[in-house]
């Protein structure tokens, strides 16, 4: 049925209106970043800065190669964790799939079980730190989220209800192995949902800091996240003890507070969006995993 170009007119400007709500935010913390301290303690939160300013992000630079090595620390976990996370969901995910694995449904539950019930924190410390022996290292921030039970779960209905069995039947007609029929015939037709758990795993790297937390000491390999925490920790220490301190009142009210916090956003956020773009193909077909086709 086509609609009428009234009922088009509205729907499109309640389309533009929703994505105008859902980018407004950021958009905001952006401005605030910009703004003046003094005057967004004095005029507060205003949609246009009254005085624009950048010393939030020339106080939180003043970390100097730290960010930098940060930064560089969060890509690569990030792209080495996103393919190592991929490349064992798939195969997982595949196998309990398939209908002619033997042992399917006890991995399935036993996926299902590490989603119920974990080690607890403790237990985790012990293995990754002693067992592995993985402290102070890049792959203590990269193993424990390389493996999702919930994306396992997610993928598996994906090739359970996009791969047909005709299709690997026909690959093992021909003589193709199990690892053949994968990479050739399987993975061509799995890019929705690679791409939608590859955005997920994207994600999950490159916002955790509670690893980094537990198990770097390192400061040059500390990752953004957790460095951007350690400058926020640094600054209100800074200004609760301004009392104890020989730092001048005058100095301690030109210092960043709530235009600095936006700041950290900004610079945490800003560069994942440009992930999104090699995921926005396959996304939108990666979020209808499980639905009705005709």
């Amino acid at each position: 049925m086509q609609l009428s170009p009234g009922w088009n007119a509205f729907s499109n400007a309640t389309a533009a209106l929703f994505s105008l709500l859902c980018v407004f935010p950021f958009l905001f913390v952006v401005l605030i970043s910009f703004t003046d301290e003094k005057t967004l303690a004095t005029n507060g939160y205003r949609l246009i800065p009254e005085k624009w300013s950048v010393g939030a992000y020339s106080y939180v630079f003043e970390t100097g190669d730290m960010l930098l090595k940060s930064y560089g620390v969060t890509i690569l976990i990030t792209v080495v964790g996103t393919l190592l996370s991929l490349f064992m969901i798939s195969l997982y995910s595949y196998a309990i799939s398939r209908k002619s694995f033997k042992y399917r449904r006890f991995f399935s539950l036993f996926a299902v079980f590490t989603m119920l019930f974990n080690g607890g924190m403790i237990p985790t410390y012990i293995i990754v730190t002693q067992v592995l022996g993985l402290k102070d290292s890049l792959w203590a921030l990269i193993w424990p989220l390389a493996m999702n039970a919930f994306y396992i779960m997610i993928l598996r209905t994906f090739y359970m209800t996009s791969v047909p069995d005709a299709i690997v039947e026909s690959g093992k007609i021909d003589g193709a192995g199990e690892f053949k029929i994968f990479y050739r015939l399987v993975l061509p037709l799995s890019l929705p949902g690679l791409a939608t758990i590859g955005l997920f795993s994207t994600l999950g790297y490159w916002n955790d800091w509670f690893n980094a937390l537990l198990y770097i000491d390192d400061p040059n390999k500390v990752p953004l996240q957790s460095m951007l925490m350690r400058i926020e920790n640094s600054m209100s220490f800074i200004q609760q003890n301004s009392a104890n301190s020989s730092i001048s009142l005058e100095v301690m009210q030109s210092l960043p507070q709530d235009t600095a916090r936006m700041a950290m956003v900004v610079l945490a956020t800003l560069p994942i969006i440009f992930a999104y773009p090699f995921f926005q193909r396959y996304f939108v077909s990666g979020l209808t995993i499980g639905s009705v086709k005709e």
